[in-house]
């Protein structure tokens, strides 16, 4: 990217994520884009051919766009592969203001999607990532093709774990998760099976090194709705009513068994609700299940793409 196109401020951004990525460049050797949307410059990573049919991998909390590093590399050949940071997290700006909730955020990918003109889209989502995705995709369905879900909801969740409904707390959670930052830390190791690699880790907290930047963290678990009057409920709920807009799409489920946070329970519901959807399960993996189980999840999803193909660009 040539940064003397840039307004002043995007630059700045440019030079900013190329300093933090730089101690891990081979592990995530992209160049950064930004598009303006609400709450600021929103990162992404946009490779492969401009032509091609569009693969947009949707992150949770606490990661960034490097967890889809390995889909990356394994699809930018035959995918324009697009994968945002969401305003507060990875390389985007992160805003102390903004409202960080579940509408916010989709609305951010409806504009991400206008904006870049992005059809024929195979959406994967992790964690956050699946409530955000699928309220844009049941909003804008004629762009999406194909669904991937790893270890997400998209529908109101009956309880939380006892060490996340801690961090709602006003307090208690913005000092353990913006203060000690244990949210971002403990996702390091309790989300595999698999020790991650001490660079890996380090990349998984790079753009979280400070209070400030650790403001979506704490947002993103204040937004989850275990009940009926949080701000965020009826949104979820309204993603879940509209899912059945996407029921004529291939999904592949890819599933993570040993996530103590979305369970097996969660898969069964989006069993429920897409009956017909490929379902790959994996033993041995967390919640993070590309960390633990990526090379096994690449080769199943070749073989969903090759059963189910997406119409050439142009011809949708």
């Amino acid at each position: 990217m040539d940064t003397s196109l840039l307004p002043n401020h995007l630059e700045e951004l440019v030079t900013r994520a190329r300093a933090t990525t730089a101690r891990f460049r081979e592990l995530y050797p992209y160049e950064p884009h930004f598009l303006e949307v609400g709450g600021g410059a929103m990162h992404y990573v946009d490779e492969g051919p401009r032509d091609a049919p569009v693969l947009l991998c949707l992150h949770g909390n606490p990661t960034w766009s490097f967890y889809w590093r390995s889909l990356i590399e394994a699809f930018k050949g035959e995918f324009r592969v697009i994968v945002p940071d969401h305003i507060g997290c990875g390389l985007s700006e992160k805003p102390q203001d903004w409202p960080y909730t579940l509408v916010t955020h989709i609305q951010n990918i409806e504009r991400l999607v206008e904006t870049l003109g992005l059809e024929n889209i195979t959406l994967a989502v992790h964690d956050w990532g699946g409530p955000i995705g699928m309220g844009a995709a049941t909003r804008h369905p004629e762009r999406f093709a194909r669904l991937i879900v790893t270890n997400t909801a998209a529908f109101p969740a009956p309880g939380l774990p006892a060490s996340i409904a801690m961090g709602k707390l006003p307090l208690l959670g913005s000092f353990m998760i913006r203060g000690l930052n244990m949210f971002a830390r403990s996702a390091t190791v309790k989300t595999t099976k698999t020790r991650l690699a001490r660079d890996v880790r380090r990349a998984y907290l790079a753009p979280y090194d400070s209070y400030k930047n650790r403001v979506a963290i704490w947002r993103f678990v204040k937004d989850i709705p275990t009940r009926v009057s949080h701000p965020s409920y009826s949104t979820l709920s309204d993603i879940e009513v509209a899912l059945h807009r996407m029921h004529d799409r291939p999904m592949c489920i890819l599933w993570g068994e040993k996530d103590w946070v979305f369970t097996p329970e969660f898969r069964k519901t989006w069993q429920a609700h897409f009956p017909a959807a490929t379902v790959h399960t994996y033993d041995n993996a967390g919640h993070y299940v590309l960390e633990d189980a990526g090379a096994t999840a690449i080769e199943d999803l070749r073989a969903f793409f090759a059963a189910n193909p997406t119409v050439p660009q142009g011809q949708a």
